[in-house]
C-alpha cells in the first residue's frame, strides 16, 4: 500500500503489509508456523543466500507473518524498512549492532526506562561499547558529550516512566551536525502519537510488547529504518559502507541504498544474533495494531482526566503528565505529539517510599506488573522494581525516585479508575 494513494493512519494500521493469502484466500495474515522454505531449484537457493533475490530461507531470518508486520511498522512510521525481533531490548541491540565497535560510544538521555539504562551502562561494556548519559533538555551538554568515537544518539520520544516529551527536532539537529544517527525509542508514543522520522530520527525502535500489541500477551521488538542516512558519508560505519567478508565483499549501502540498514539487520543481525520474533507473536501484534488509533485515543483521554484529578489530591505532591498545563513539557505536545501526550506518567506521593508501597498494594483495578501500554491500567513502584539496579542519583535523574509511582492508564471507565486511585491514596496515608 506504500506505492498507492496516500491512505490515512486508520486505514494503514489495518491494511499495510496484509494481503489475501495467495494459496487459500485467507483475509487475515496467516501464522506461517514453519522453520524452513523449499527452494525452487539450486540456482534459486544460491541467489537467496547471495542476497541477489529477496525471499524466504529460514525463519531465523525471514518469515511471511513477520514480514507483514515489518511492512506495517515501516509504513506507519514512515520508514524505508523494518526488522522485527524478539523484544524491545533486542531491538536496541539490533539498532546499535551495525553502528558500533570496540571503543565506540553512544550519547543517551538520562530519562530512559531503567532496563535500558542498565543495558547501556553495564551490559554493552561486554562488547567494548560505552554510553554517556546526559540530560537531553541541556542541548549544550548533549553537544559536548559527542566525541570522535560517538556512533549514535539515543532517546525516547515520550520517556518511561515520567512521560517527559523529548524535543526531537533540537536533538536531531545536533546529531545531524555531528554526522551520526539519532535513534528514538517510540514505545510510549507509538506512531499514532509521534512519528520521530518526521523530526529527524534515523532509526526508530519499539518494544512492540506494549501499546502496539496492546493486550499483554507477547513480547516483540522492531527497528524501523528511515532510509535517509548516508552511511557512506564518512568512515564511521564500515559495517554498512565497507565490503562485507561474509558476502564476498558486498557493500550494503552501495548495493541496497535506503534499505542498507534493513538488509544488514536481517542478513547479519538476525543471522548471527538470532533475536528472532516468532510468527505467532507477530500475528498477535498485527491484530493489536489494527485497533491502535482507537486505543491510543482512549488512553490519552483517560490519562488526561485521571492526571488532572490526581494533581488536585491532597496526598499527591506532583504529577508528571505532559498533557497537564502545569507540565514544563506541555508546550512540546502540539509540536512532537499533536494527538496527545500518551497514557504514561508518574505520581510523587507526599508520604514517600512507605506511602508508595501501601498505595500500590491497595489498588484493585490497577494491576501491579512490570509492563505498560496494556488495555488494562497498570502500576509499579519503579525504584523498587524496574529501576532498582540504578543508583539513587540515576533513579532521580530518570524520574523514578523512591516516592514516585509509575502509572500506565488503560482504556477502562475513567470514573472507576479514579475511584480506585482515591481509595488507595486514602489507604496510603
Amino acid at each position: 500500500m506504500t506505492d498507492g494513494p496516500s491512505y490515512g493512519f486508520d486505514t494503514l494500521q489495518i491494511h499495510a503489509g496484509a494481503r489475501p493469502d495467495p494459496a487459500t484466500g485467507a483475509r487475515q495474515v496467516p501464522i506461517y508456523q514453519t522453520t524452513a522454505y523449499v527452494f525452487r531449484d539450486a540456482d534459486h537457493a544460491a541467489a537467496l543466500f547471495n542476497l541477489q533475490e529477496v525471499g524466504y530461507i529460514y525463519s531465523r531470518l525471514t518469515n511471511p507473518t513477520v514480514a507483514a508486520l515489518q511492512e506495517r511498522m515501516a509504513t506507519l512510521e514512515g520508514g524505508a524498512g523494518a526488522v522485527c525481533c524478539s523484544s524491545g531490548h533486542a531491538a536496541q541491540i539490533m539498532a546499535l549492532f551495525p553502528l558500533m565497535g570496540p571503543g565506540k560510544n553512544i550519547v543517551a538521555s538520562t530519562r530512559l526506562y531503567g532496563g535500558t539504562i542498565t543495558q547501556f551502562s553495564q551490559t554493552i561494556k561486554r562488547f567494548g561499547w560505552s554510553a554517556t548519559f546526559v540530560d537531553f533538555d541541556d542541548l549544550d551538554a548533549v553537544k559536548a558529550a559527542i566525541d570522535d568515537d560517538t556512533r549514535a544518539v539515543f532517546c525516547e520520544s515520550i520517556a518511561n516512566p515520567g512521560g517527559y516529551i523529548t524535543d526531537l527536532d533540537a536533538i536531531s539537529a545536533i546529531s545531524d551536525d555531528a554526522g551520526i544517527p539519532l535513534i528514538v525509542d517510540n514505545t510510549s508514543a507509538t506512531p499514532y502519537l509521534c512519528r520521530p522520522i518526521e523530526h529527524g530520527a534515523t532509526l526508530v525502535v519499539h518494544s512492540m510488547t506494549k501499546y502496539l500489541t496492546g493486550n499483554g500477551t507477547v513480547t516483540g521488538g522492531v527497528v524501523v529504518d528511515s532510509g535517509k542516512f548516508d552511511w557512506s558519508a564518512n568512515d564511521k560505519f564500515p559495517s554498512l559502507s565497507e565490503p562485507e567478508p561474509a558476502y564476498h565483499g558486498l557493500k550494503f549501502h552501495e548495493t541496497f541504498g535506503p534499505l542498507a540498514f534493513t538488509f544488514h539487520g536481517i542478513a547479519i543481525g538476525l543471522r548471527d544474533l538470532g533475536m528472532t520474533l516468532n510468527p505467532q507473536a507477530a500475528h498477535y501484534t498485527l491484530m493489536g495494531i489494527e485497533t491502535l488509533s482507537l486505543r491510543m485515543q482512549k488512553h490519552v483521554e483517560n490519562a488526561m482526566e485521571v492526571a488532572s484529578w490526581l494533581e488536585a489530591h491532597d496526598a499527591v505532591e506532583a504529577v508528571t503528565y505532559a498533557g497537564l498545563p502545569s507540565s514544563p513539557y506541555n508546550d512540546r505536545v502540539a509540536r512532537i505529539c499533536p494527538k496527545g501526550a500518551g497514557g504514561l506518567f508518574t505520581v510523587r506521593l507526599k508520604g514517600g517510599y512507605d506511602a508508595c508501597v501501601k498505595f500500590v498494594d491497595s489498588l484493585e483495578i490497577f494491576s501491579h506488573v512490570a509492563n505498560l501500554g496494556d488495555t488494562r491500567s497498570l502500576v509499579i513502584h519503579s525504584a523498587s522494581t524496574t529501576h532498582r539496579q540504578l543508583t539513587p542519583e540515576q533513579q532521580e535523574a530518570a524520574g523514578a525516585g523512591p516516592s514516585v509511582v509509575r502509572i500506565s492508564i488503560g482504556i477502562e471507565d475513567p470514573a472507576d479508575l479514579i475511584a480506585d486511585l482515591n481509595q488507595a491514596l486514602n489507604a496510603s496515608k
